[in-house]
């Protein structure tokens, strides 16, 4: 027959992700490490994917690249797991943790994912709003998980898209308000020098996750990871899709984080133009940027939309949020290299005068 039932109702009000994904000169949209794996470590990788026996199913839970991972962080492969990037985690967590009956805790504006995927699993979203400087509202936050009926939280630190940490002492009070699992979104830490790591063994209810994506230059493999209690990795353990890390992602990981030292020199040439970039920023006349500790900026600017569309026309791609809820007027750039930056900032500043 010519006509098909209609989908899941759950579907029916959802948006898709939409990472608005266009070819450009310059791409400072999507939070990339401007610079690719360096060639030195490309070729390493080569080898060991010449390696792989593609007519094998890859090791379930990449365990070799698990035991990298605990032994780096002072953790037991138990501790550990990996996923086919951050975002299969994230839909894990609410799989795991979420459902009918149950609800998460929001902290609009963040990663719109987060309440995508509590709605493809039928969890409630509280959301709590961030405060004008979009802050935590923290008092608000721990009010509400004292209610007692809330199932997990998702942290995010530094926040997306608005740059900033959440502050450790109120993650540490809200750990301490709650028994619902509260993840840490760490996607970026790297660039904040800030890790709520030290405190997992002292809190059963605190997960971290993590990505191969921003800092190691693999947004193109897929790799992401979580560090957690034992007993909360094996409810995840319980929901995960079988091989969802393939024998090619695992091996490239292997060797890039073996080599993790050498992506050093990179993450600091970032944080310094991060710098930069905020002052330059400041210094345009109707430019309002908003303090990041990640390597993104939001930024308000009047007409937004056609700041935005005028820099593509130059072929220079950000992020529009400008009419997204909460985010009206902003839009975000990520940090890319000092000549990319340098051109960023003076076709902005252009446009911005005329």
């Amino acid at each position: 027959m010519n006509t098909v039932r209609k989908s899941a109702p759950q579907l029916e009000q959802l948006v898709p992700y939409d990472p608005k994904y266009l070819p450009a000169k310059i791409m400072n949209s999507a939070n990339e490490n401007p610079q690719d794996v360096e060639e030195q470590i490309k070729r390493e990788a080569m080898s060991a994917v010449r390696n792989v026996k593609l007519n094998r199913y890859p090791d379930p839970l990449a365990n070799e690249l698990r035991d990298l991972i605990a032994e780096a962080n002072g953790l037991d492969r138990n501790q550990v797991l990996l996923g086919n990037g951050g975002d299969e985690l994230l839909f894990n967590l609410a799989l795991a943790y979420g459902g009918p009956g149950r609800k998460f805790l929001n902290m609009p504006p963040t990663f719109s994912v987060y309440q995508n995927n509590a709605q493809l699993t039928g969890t409630e979203v509280v959301n709590v709003p961030r405060l004008v400087d979009y802050s935590i509202d923290e008092q608000a936050v721990l009010d509400r998980v004292s209610q007692g009926d809330i199932d997990f939280v998702i942290v995010t630190s530094p926040n997306n898209p608005t740059g900033q940490l959440a502050p450790e002492d109120f993650v540490l009070k809200l750990l301490d308000a709650t028994d619902a699992l509260v993840m840490v979104d760490e996607a970026y830490f790297e660039f904040s020098r800030t890790t709520l790591r030290p405190y997992l063994m002292q809190h059963q209810n605190l997960v971290l996750l993590r990505t191969f994506s921003k800092a190691f230059s693999l947004a193109g493999v897929r790799l992401g990871y979580l560090l957690g209690n034992e007993c909360v990795i094996r409810e995840f353990l319980k929901v995960r899709q079988p091989y969802s890390v393939d024998a090619v992602s695992q091996a490239i990981g292997k060797v890039v984080f073996q080599n993790r030292a050498k992506f050093e020199p990179g993450i600091i040439q970032i944080i310094s133009e991060r710098q930069r970039m905020l002052e330059e920023l400041a210094a345009i006349p109707g430019v309002d940027p908003y303090p990041s500790d990640s390597n993104y900026i939001l930024f308000k600017v009047a007409q937004a939309g056609q700041v935005w569309q005028q820099l593509f026309d130059q072929g220079i791609l950000i992020r529009d949020f400008s009419k997204a809820r909460y985010l009206e007027g902003s839009l975000r750039v990520s940090v890319g290299t000092p000549q990319e930056n340098d051109q960023f900032l003076a076709a902005l500043r252009q446009i911005v005068t005329a």
